[in-house]
């Protein structure tokens, strides 16, 4: 997240076209429209302000500026317990946005709690279902119409509970965020993993499953584990091919993808002012020292990076964490044996697509086709928004690209997140991609576990896609133009905002109608894409005996291992059809195969969903053992959902993500952690587990597990868990919603 001093002027020039926040309102404090679509819905610097000066006096330190936008927003500042790392705090966030994807689920959810409207400012975004096959007009037909029902439920829903939408084509969640709702100081929760865009306005913007959002939804306090904070202490100025997304890639191999768990990221330092933000002011100026942290402030780990000295990094394969500088790829490519040709490079995303990104890829490919020459590799562009789309359009930039031989898809996640109907490899052919993208998980892009995708700043893989190969270096190479003449690439440089403002393009946000009564939301009982909720089942006030093992994960297991996107995306609604892809990805650490397990009453080998649905039809409750880190990666709060309604009660691991642990909590499952982490090598697939204690559950005691042979031997561990009392009242009602459900009776 970015602090107050680099906002003030940029967001002035920013407002543009649409007038975004304050346009009309500069002047009346604590009368500033949180966004344009929400006139009647203001900023409340005033509570933020109050309950910093309470926090700050019962803690008696300096702040920084995370602590002050997240402890501003707590509902009992006065009492609450605030312990960084270890207190739950009570938060009361000033708004929800849900991607189409997960915001089913999590709409399902909220028809089911009863209640009649949102209580807090909230927002539907249409654009994780739009597949990436030709181009963004006739991708985007295609995505309209095989996806009509599920378009429909959301846009019907949204208006029946007064939450805005966004129809497919208005972009990403994030970009959209970042557009229309971030502003300093903001505390915004959002239905996926990576809604961090806000961040770079200075506002707080947190990732949550589903449950967590029908709870902000619902008006209840929210919960959250008291956030660590990470500073990053930059200095000296970015130049030459270097941009903020290397301090991200920098910063990404030091802590490597466990390291930021519980924790919030606070860039700080006079390097920060060189960095742009992609897009109040006057409010924000009156309340700018809340906007920045106290002077003296402590970081539970600190990092510094002279952006000087900061050279452009492209990090992968297979995880965001795995850095190397642009210069050094090809040498340790061709060490290991990646493939050193680029298939297709991608620029765009959620987090990737600003204006000033694809200015400095278009002056990128300016130069290239000024030489005759266009990508060697195939060359995708996805515009964040339909104002990015409409501006680079307008302003010649889209064109630029396509002349270098780029196709400009839809304003939507697309290839991001497996959405990219692939033709030219097939399926397990060894292949190496670069994407602009944020994650590069196994099989993320395209379902192909061979593929090789590398993460780094737009105009890299531009200049990447033009060579061809991951040996180019684009600060020392040269490339051979049509006329045979060599020539370098100049490093880019582009406006971070367009001179004529943005173009705000079509109109896609539908209102919700000031009266919904008459408004109704069907779901078919035959539907193959939606599924109205049952209640899961209450716990017995017995402990777990005799828990059959489904799976003993080896390794690396993401949400994408436990429940994948890409072609599964059009169950999201429909919880037991999607329940097909329960833990598909994950390694077997009996046979070392994906999606093949023992089940334990015929011995044969065969699907993870086919052998939880039989334990489930006979009876059998089962649990899942995890490696480190389990859960990582995109919310997915259907891998929650899923070993849950198929019958699992515990998911036993030596860490968790943070999102999938509080996911699976919502959800009645005991997410539970070696208190020895070797302890994980002392369970077997074919092994029985009882987890006791229950009785007596209690924030922070250990709970006991009995290991249990089959040569009738049996060895007794100690399992933590990070329950509080709220969240073991979700256990014990056998979901976050059934509970809520009993407080309203």
């Amino acid at each position: 997240m970015a602090p107050y001093s680099l906002l003030v002027t940029r967001l002035q020039k920013a407002l543009g076209v649409r007038q975004y926040h304050v346009a009309s309102v500069l002047c009346q404090r604590a009368k500033v429209a949180m966004s344009h679509f929400e006139p009647n819905e203001y900023i409340h610097y005033d509570l933020l302000e109050k309950n910093i000066n309470i926090v700050r006096k019962r803690l008696n330190r300096p702040l920084t500026l995370s602590e002050k936008i997240v402890y501003g927003h707590l509902d009992d500042p006065t009492s609450q317990e605030i312990e960084r790392g270890k207190s739950y705090l009570r938060l009361r966030p000033d708004r929800v946005a849900m991607q189409d994807a997960t915001a089913q689920m999590a709409m399902l959810q909220f028809i089911s709690s009863g209640l009649p409207k949102v209580a807090v400012p909230s927002t539907i975004h249409c654009d994780h279902l739009i597949e990436a096959q030709v181009g963004g007009e006739k991708d985007l037909r295609r995505a309209k119409d095989i996806n009509q029902e599920v378009y429909n439920f959301l846009a019907t829903a949204g208006a029946k509970y007064g939450v805005g939408f966004w129809k497919p084509g208005s972009g990403i969640i994030h970009q959209i965020i970042l557009e229309n709702y971030a502003y300093p100081g903001v505390l915004l929760i959002g239905t996926d993993s990576h809604t961090p865009n806000g961040g770079g306005l200075g506002g707080i913007c947190i990732g949550v499953g589903g449950a967590d959002a029908v709870d902000v939804m619902a008006g209840i306090p929210w919960e959250l584990k008291c956030p660590k904070v990470i500073g990053v202490k930059l200095t000296g100025s970015l130049s030459g091919w270097s941009s903020p997304k290397d301090v991200i890639l920098k910063v990404a191999g030091i802590l490597t993808v466990k390291g930021g768990t519980g924790a919030i990221m606070e860039y700080h330092g006079p390097g920060v002012d060189s960095i742009s933000c992609t897009d109040i002011a006057n409010l924000a100026d009156e309340f700018k020292d809340h906007l920045v942290p106290d002077p003296g402030c402590h970081y539970d780990q600190l990092i510094e990076i002279n952006l000087s000295e900061l050279k452009p990094h492209i990090n992968g394969p297979f995880t965001p964490d795995l850095a190397h500088p642009v210069a050094e790829v090809g040498k340790v490519a061709e060490k290991e044996g990646w493939p050193l040709d680029i298939r297709v490079g991608l620029i765009g995303s959620c987090t990737n697509s600003s204006y000033e990104d694809m200015g400095r890829s278009a002056a990128v490919a300016k130069q290239a086709l000024a030489h005759g020459l266009k990508c060697k590799s195939q060359f995708t562009i996805t515009p964040g928004s339909e104002q990015i789309r409409a501006t680079i359009e307008r302003d010649g930039y889209a064109q630029i690209l396509r002349d270098l031989g780029g196709i400009v898809l839809a304003n939507a996640c697309g290839p991001c997140i497996g959405q990219w109907d692939r033709k030219d490899i097939k399926k397990g052919e060894k292949n190496t991609i670069v994407t602009s993208y944020n994650r590069n998980f196994t099989g993320r892009n395209d379902a192909n576990p061979e593929t090789h995708a590398f993460v780094t700043s737009p105009e890299i893989v531009t200049a990447l896609a033009i060579a061809g190969t991951l040996k180019f270096n684009p600060e020392t190479d040269y490339l051979t133009g049509t006329d045979g003449k060599k020539f370098k690439l100049e490093a880019p440089d582009a406006d971070e905002l367009p001179e004529a403002e943005f173009d705000p393009g079509q109109d896609t946000y539908q209102h919700p109608p000031n009266d919904s009564s008459g408004q109704h939301v069907d779901v078919s009982p035959t539907s193959q894409r939606l599924q109205l909720l049952e209640p899961f089942d209450k716990w017995d006030g017995k402990d777990l005996e005799d828990l059959q093992i489904l799976i003993k994960v080896k390794g690396k297991c993401t949400t994408d291992h436990i429940s994948a996107a890409g072609p599964w995306l059009k169950f999201r609604g429909h919880l037991d059809n999607i329940s097909n892809n329960l833990l598909i990805g994950a390694i077997n650490i009996e046979n070392g195969k994906a999606n093949s397990v023992r089940n334990a009453v015929t011995q044969e080998f065969g699907p993870v969903p086919d052998t939880a649905r039989y334990y489930k039809k006979h009876g059998i409750r089962w649990v899942v053992i995890g490696d480190e880190n389990y859960g990582e990666g995109s919310s997915r709060e259907h891998a929650a959902l899923e070993p849950r309604h198929l019958g699992g009660r515990a998911i036993i691991t030596k860490s968790f993500a943070r999102i999938h642990e509080t996911n699976l909590k919502k959800q009645g499952l005991l997410p539970l952690t070696f208190a020895d982490p070797a302890d994980y090598n002392k369970i077997h697939p074919v092994d029985k587990l009882t987890i006791q204690g229950l009785k007596d559950f209690t924030p922070g005691k250990p709970l006991k597990c009995i290991i249990k042979h089959p040569n009738g031997t049996q060895e007794t561990i100690l399992l933590n868990h990070t329950f509080n009392e709220t969240q073991i009242e979700w256990f014990r009602a056998g979901s976050a919603l059934n509970r809520m459900k009993e407080l309203q009776q």
